[in-house]
């Protein structure tokens, strides 16, 4: 029963989609126009370009596509919505396909679920919703928007062929057991110095190659990042990108470390929330 009400919750987000593509309610991406260069610390994946690439030019083929540039570059292609420096892809690596960095295609037929912060059962396109307000500090894109179904879209065609209401391997990102010793920031403050600040900045700034890590364009402190054990578990499994290598207590430490640095607060965190509920 609950394979089938997810899967009618994906087809009408889908249906809707298309109805707005159709209409001409989202901006199409010219078919014979190269693809967009991807925003920083985003790895463009050329296996999957070439699939959309020969997906129908078709309302279904033009969302996916839609969302996948969205994903790459959430601040070129969902500037409304966006509240700093980072896109998707920045923690889901290779384009929301990399197992182990929180992939697209583990995570979509896992909704609707649980959210702990919303306090009820949440559909998938809720959570992109809460990524947009927590992970890009902006503002949360209505449900029937074009950047919530492109991505939505997007994210169903990553899991196409995969078992819906299945915990698949490489879901989420790595646990990091525990050492016996907590996560000290100072010793991360040292190790982030000898191999990240090369490439993010001794300001956590990041660069063009590079994303932020902390202050006013990176996450605030409502993301899931701002966790030190999901934080850590990322690193572990992620960092340096290509060649991780970081050890269990390295990872706690850097994850103190970033994390103890400052950034936006939690929107809900602030007065009219308090006040007016958020």
């Amino acid at each position: 029963m609950k394979t089938a009400l997810r899967i009618a919750a994906r087809g009408a987000a889908v249906c809707c989609g298309l109805a707005l593509l159709g209409c001409g309610g989202v901006h199409r991406v010219a078919p014979a126009s190269p693809a967009p260069p991807a925003a920083a610390g985003v790895t463009r994946n050329a296996a999957v370009e070439m699939q959309l690439d020969a997906l129908p030019r078709d309302p279904d083929g033009e969302l996916v596509r839609l969302g996948y540039h969205i994903f790459i570059d959430t601040p070129g292609y969902a500037p409304r919505y966006s509240g700093n420096a980072l896109s998707c892809g920045n923690c889901h690596l290779d384009a929301g396909q990399r197992a182990g960095s929180a992939p697209m295609w583990a995570a979509w037929g896992m909704y609707p679920a649980y959210l702990p912060r919303r306090g009820r059962i949440s559909s998938f396109e809720q959570r992109i919703q809460q990524c947009f307000r927590y992970s890009m500090n902006g503002v949360p894109p209505p449900l029937d928007s074009p950047e919530v179904l492109a991505l939505a879209g997007y994210s169903r065609w990553l899991a196409r062929g995969r078992p819906v209401g299945v915990e698949l391997a490489g879901r989420g990102f790595p646990a990091v057991p525990q050492t016996g010793a907590a996560a000290d920031a100072r010793r991360g403050q040292a190790l982030y110095g000898r191999r990240c600040a090369q490439c993010h900045g001794a300001d956590g700034g990041g660069g063009p190659l590079f994303p932020p890590l902390w202050g006013a364009r990176s996450y605030n402190k409502g993301a899931g990042m701002y966790r030190v054990d999901l934080l850590a578990g990322f690193l572990k499994g992620n960092m340096p990108y290509g060649n991780a290598d970081l050890k269990d207590q390295e990872a706690l430490d850097l994850a103190a470390w970033i994390d103890g640095r400052e950034r936006p607060a939690a929107p809900d965190e602030g007065i009219v929330s308090k006040v007016f509920g958020s």
